[in-house]
């Protein structure tokens, strides 16, 4: 078989179709495909986001209602104005149960402290160590917000009325600190 020049132009345009179709045809349709795989995968990554997110709405609104509890909680501890006089009563009913001497009270001034007022009261105490530590765990138990801070305790080895004849009974201490009381005032919550 001869091949002439007429065969090898119609070879040569049967190969050109093929060729010519890739270029113009099956390459940018294959880069389109591609785009608008890579743009699929981009959209699929951004709903597996949305889709944690909504998943951890749920879980928000429980926090929400959980943090809305807390806040009624510790707001069930802090008494109004009038209630820091019934605080004071408990803590004065647990020393002398625990058999300690209030030696002095002072009343500091009122600070403001968020939404609620803090009390903040110099105390000098003495009687039996162990004594005081129970009055230290009472006062934990407290149903109301307190805290104590600036805490010294001290041997009392003779009475501090001025006579060192005294003896005292062993285990006796002194304590120094201050005990703040949290209450809820009227003008703190006004501004609110």
């Amino acid at each position: 078989m001869r091949f002439g020049t007429r065969e090898i132009i119609f070879f040569i345009v049967l190969m050109a179709v093929p060729i010519a179709s890739f270029f113009y045809y099956f390459k940018p349709n294959n880069e389109r495909i591609n785009n608008a795989r890579d743009e699929i995968q981009v959209k699929q990554a951004q709903l597996n986001r949305l889709e944690a997110i909504t998943d951890r709405l749920d879980d928000l609104g429980l926090a929400i209602a959980n943090g809305r509890e807390s806040i009624s909680l510790i707001e069930q501890k802090l008494p109004d104005e009038e209630g820091v006089d019934d605080i004071l009563e408990q803590i004065w009913q647990s020393a002398k149960r625990n058999k300690q001497t209030v030696k002095s009270i002072k009343s500091k001034s009122k600070v403001p402290a968020a939404m609620f007022m803090e009390l903040p009261l110099d105390m000098v105490m003495e009687g039996n160590f162990d004594g005081f530590y129970q009055f230290i765990l009472e006062l934990e138990k407290l149903p109301r917000i307190t805290r104590v801070h600036n805490l010294s305790v001290a041997r009392v080895s003779s009475t501090t009325s001025g006579s060192s004849s005294d003896e005292v009974p062993p285990g006796t201490a002194r304590a120094e600190f201050t005990l703040s009381i949290y209450y809820e005032s009227r003008t703190v919550a006004a501004a609110n």
